[in-house]
């Protein structure tokens, strides 16, 4: 690099991209890959899903710059009570996952395609028997369910103790519906993608919960200024992340006022490998709030082309300017 070129540091020409396994299928991927930016702040992720286009990759972007150029607020505690995932596996291995996983909190993954209700409540009721009668159990339907069908199901799973059911159905109007007739606790998730998606979760009566990613968001800043506007409880979750993104996560469940219920954070056992040698994992149901510094060697192992992803982020920077809050 001559005198006259700009330093790409911090930038989207700097950027390393990764590609790294998951365990178990997700969002019908089996590889989550993304681009990690150091800048003077420390290191930031920038991983949109493959099918976003550039203005809904412009907030991804924006987060991944605060990571890296500006950090994050101060935290009010130094851990985060996080759930274990357990995806829609039979239930021996779901039995399994929540024995290991350490966590006094499990999120059930429910309405997957191909599996019928049976399976739901096979799967559910071992993880009750895996948590024991003082674990708290959620369940995420990602949208599958209609009204009627939620309606029924959230009635024969509440058999277990609910502490809510995530994204029982697609729509807001679908979720108000699905919140009046049944008494577990609602948590809206798919419904919120963008800043002001919360406000209209609210103002529908259509949840009781959000759930907030810190990338789709634009950063941590940004997610506490909907957290506050939005004025509803708040589970922070992952958008299965490396080590990088999750840091993000827990700061802004370290950062938020009130923290009333397990976060979403602790997914880092869903990735066959991290870009740091000490990952982001639960000790005794918490995620601890501290830095993540990339390992070289772990990097390099799941290191891959940036070409593209440089691209992509560049792409998000210049579509910056046509999304509120990303610039």
């Amino acid at each position: 690099m001559t005198a006259a070129e700009p330093d790409p540091a911090g930038t989207p020409a700097g950027g390393r991209a990764f590609a790294v396994g998951l365990r178990n299928r997700f969002r019908g991927i089996t590889v989550r890959e993304g681009m990690l930016v150091r800048g003077p702040a420390g290191w930031g992720e920038f991983s949109p899903f493959a099918e976003y286009g550039p203005r809904e990759c412009a907030r991804w972007w924006a987060a991944c710059e605060e990571a890296a150029h500006h950090g994050w607020p101060a935290p009010v505690r130094d851990r985060v009570p996080v759930n274990v995932t357990v995806p829609a596996v039979d239930p021996e291995r779901a039995h399994a996952i929540v024995a290991a996983g350490g966590c006094a909190t499990a999120k059930v993954k429910v309405a997957e395609r191909g599996q019928d209700p049976a399976e739901d409540l096979a799967r559910v009721e071992a993880v009750r028997d895996a948590l024991g009668p003082s674990g708290l159990v959620r369940v995420d339907a990602n949208g599958a369910w209609d009204v009627d069908t939620a309606v029924r199901m959230v009635r024969e799973l509440d058999r277990f103790g609910l502490e809510y059911v995530e994204q029982p159905c697609a729509t807001l109007d679908e979720l108000a519906a699905v919140r009046r007739r049944v008494s577990v606790p609602v948590a809206a998730d798919e419904s919120v993608r963008r800043a002001e998606d919360p406000l209209r979760v609210r103002a529908a009566g259509a949840a009781d919960i959000v759930v907030l990613k810190v990338q789709p968001l634009g950063g941590v800043r940004a997610a506490l200024r909907v957290a506050e506007a939005c004025g509803l409880p708040v589970v922070v979750s992952s958008a299965v992340e490396t080590s990088v993104g999750l840091a993000a996560g827990v700061a802004l469940a370290a950062a938020l006022p009130e923290l009333p219920h397990a976060c979403g954070l602790a997914t880092m056992q869903m990735l066959t490998a991290d870009v740091t040698a000490d990952p982001l994992l639960p000790e005794n149901g918490f995620l601890p709030v501290r830095p993540v510094t990339v390992d070289e060697a772990s990097l390099r192992a799941v290191e891959v082309d940036p070409a593209a992803w440089r691209a992509r982020a560049e792409a998000a920077r210049s579509a910056a300017d046509e999304v509120p809050g990303a610039g």
